[in-house]
């Protein structure tokens, strides 16, 4: 996960509420971050973030938390037929506790970044500093996507997709497009996060909270991470010119720009 780090990373297993297993990676010490992927997405899109996150501006290291979400890498699929984000961010304070962590700092991306709204809501306590990234608040919120990129997502078209995440050279970063190879899992991923909703309950959020997203997000449109900016109160709002989707995954400005929210520095 860490390539950098003075040690491999080391793997657990977290057990969720409903008893199915969930795999998780942690490396290195310092303040913990856990970074939680998108839609149906194995941890292995987190290698060029994580790399970025995992030193802080003063030189000191962090401890980085990854894990595959139910359904996908190296979690079980659970019993559960309808999974719900709200769901998912029961499976993150698991991974906390598992992990030994009582409170960290959570960074979500897309479908994470709606698990992360859940997380910071339901459990404040175990949230130091929230970034949700190229993420809404739920579909039924601002703008929605035009019939063409509905079109590419739903081809499964890596090279298609990948167009509509990376803002340059997308054929190199198709190995963050760690989507599992389960279309059971992926279904009720995707209807999971269809049904996501938590707009009048985002006044709820308490932790210092960064937004970051790009300006040609065609799969979140903008007007999507102002809604969020209008709705938790005293958040802050990163915009990426040119930036598409996987602007922090793909690692550049916006992973420096959130490696200096979750240290405190100005933006």
């Amino acid at each position: 996960m860490v390539a950098g780090s003075s040690r491999g990373p080391e793997r657990g297993t977290a057990i969720a509420s409903d008893g199915t297993p969930l795999a998780y990676w942690t490396a290195g010490e310092g303040d913990p971050v856990i970074l939680i992927a998108g839609q149906a997405v194995e941890h292995v899109s987190w290698r060029i973030a994580a790399e970025l996150l995992y030193s802080r501006v003063d030189g000191s290291g962090r401890r980085l938390i990854v894990f595959d979400h139910r359904g996908t890498g190296a979690s079980d699929l659970g019993a559960v037929d309808r999974y719900e984000t709200r769901m998912f961010a029961q499976d993150v304070v698991a991974i906390l506790d598992a992990a030994g962590v009582d409170r960290a700092d959570v960074v979500g991306h897309s479908m994470g970044g709606r698990v992360a709204q859940w997380l910071a809501i339901d459990a404040p306590d175990r949230v130091r500093r929230l970034v949700l990234a190229s993420t809404s608040a739920g579909d039924a919120h601002g703008s929605g996507r035009t019939p063409a990129v509905e079109e590419a997502l739903r081809s499964g078209d890596r090279s298609r997709i990948a167009e509509l995440f990376f803002t340059k050279h997308p054929e190199w970063f198709l190995h963050l497009l760690a989507i599992t190879g389960d279309p059971n899992a992926r279904g009720r991923h995707f209807r999971a996060s269809r049904r996501h909703d938590a707009l009048d309950q985002l006044h709820a959020v308490a932790a210092p909270t960064l937004i970051v997203h790009g300006a040609a997000d065609a799969i979140a449109p903008l007007d999507h991470a102002w809604l969020l900016h209008d709705r938790i109160d005293d958040a802050e709002l990163a915009v990426i010119p040119d930036g598409r989707h996987g602007i922090l995954i793909e690692g550049g400005p916006a992973a420096r720009i959130v490696g200096r929210f979750l240290d405190g520095e100005p933006v």
